[in-house]
């Protein structure tokens, strides 16, 4: 018969003495494991007559708990010791100093529109900004756009469902919709204007405004992306010609692109809602992949143009015979690109801070690029 008391003994002391969670592992294998001392004396109980199995059942069952009980406990206080060990071997130094912080940059579309807003701020330009969600009389019939024009189809622009009457909004493909919202508020506010001009001895236009915003056509590649950032420029008053148009044009990139050196040329072109159209190319420099604007005897086509076509002053109100004006538009992240070197216009919508990291601009700096502390 087994002396079920000293063979307790033996493994009380073996599990005292275990210094690791292995050791003590190896003699819970050793007793309790399948065939583990203490296994194989529960095993034999099979073999005994009921009446052995009554008297020796309890105690191998006792000797089997017992034993389970202890290592358990063993278990436990080695365990909360390693933790203890490793707590005390990583503990964190508050003396040192933090990691620094990352600080964050500001996007190139948000810098060149602010040094924009800036130049045409000082032409005397003031900001008009309207919806992003438009319907078709704002977006194209108002600005002459005929009814079957490829613009108006589902290869060119976002639409919107239908409402409940029957109605198709539309993500605005310009901003050009603002700018007949400007030439309707003019209209319903000062109406005395449109009959008889402007006011005597009051020096400023009508209506002289940028419209900077976010602008959305189904297109997408190395220079064009579903959603754009676009601005649109308008002024409306008496006597108004392309000579106008070109002075300021070329002031503002001789101001945008921080050289004296500029020449540039128009191009006919053909817009909807302006008559005569044209682009506007400025002489520039290509060198591999950069560009230098304002030297070489290259052309770059920069800004599409052109006087208000007659039938868009009539559909705000204005008539055509008193009232003349010219519109402009740039695309905003274009010019980053011309400017700051980007290679690809869908890196400006990649959401990656590296790129970001590279190509942003300090929050302290100045919209013409020198930095904004003293």
């Amino acid at each position: 018969m087994t002396d079920y008391s000293e063979l307790a003994r033996a493994l009380d002391e073996r599990i005292a003495a275990a210094t690791d969670l292995a050791a003590l592992e190896a003699i819970r294998v050793e007793a309790l494991g399948k065939s583990g001392s203490i296994s194989e004396l529960l095993k034999s109980l099979g073999r005994m007559s009921p009446d052995e199995r009554r008297e020796q059942g309890p105690l191998i069952n006792g000797l089997r708990d017992g034993v389970a009980a202890h290592i358990a406990r063993r278990k436990a206080a080695l365990e909360a010791a390693e933790l203890d060990a490793k707590l005390a071997a990583e503990q964190v130094d508050l003396s040192l100093p933090p990691p620094p912080a990352r600080r964050g940059r500001v996007h190139p579309t948000m810098q060149v529109l602010d040094e924009m807003i800036a130049v045409f701020a000082d032409l005397g330009f003031s900001l008009a900004e309207g919806p992003d969600i438009e319907d078709d009389f704002h977006n194209f019939t108002a600005l002459n756009f005929p009814p079957k024009h490829p613009a108006r189809e589902m290869h060119d622009t976002f639409w919107l469902p239908e409402n409940e009457r029957g109605e198709r909004k539309l993500l605005r493909t310009h901003t050009s919709p603002v700018q007949i919202r400007t030439m309707q508020r003019l209209n319903e506010k000062l109406p005395g204007w449109i009959a008889n001009g402007p006011p005597q001895n009051n020096g400023q236009p009508p209506i002289r405004v940028i419209v900077p915003g976010r602008t959305y056509r189904s297109d997408s590649d190395a220079t064009h992306t579903p959603m754009f950032h676009q601005m649109e420029g308008l002024v409306i008053d008496r006597a108004i010609h392309m000579g106008h148009l070109k002075w300021t044009l070329d002031q503002f990139i001789a101001r945008y692109f921080e050289t004296p050196l500029v020449e540039t040329r128009f191009r006919p072109h053909h817009f909807p809602f302006t008559e005569p159209s044209a682009e506007m190319d400025v002489k520039c420099e290509r060198s591999g992949a950069e560009i230098k604007i304002g030297q070489g005897n290259d052309w770059l086509e920069i800004v599409g143009c052109g006087m208000v076509h007659p039938n868009v002053l009539r559909n705000c109100g204005l008539d055509p015979d008193v009232w003349q004006g010219f519109a402009f538009g740039f695309g905003i992240d274009r010019l980053g690109m011309l400017k700051y070197g980007v290679p690809d216009l869908r890196d400006m919508f990649s959401s990656d801070v590296r790129w970001l990291e590279h190509y942003g601009f300090s929050a302290f700096q100045a919209p013409n690029g020198s930095t904004g502390l003293s």
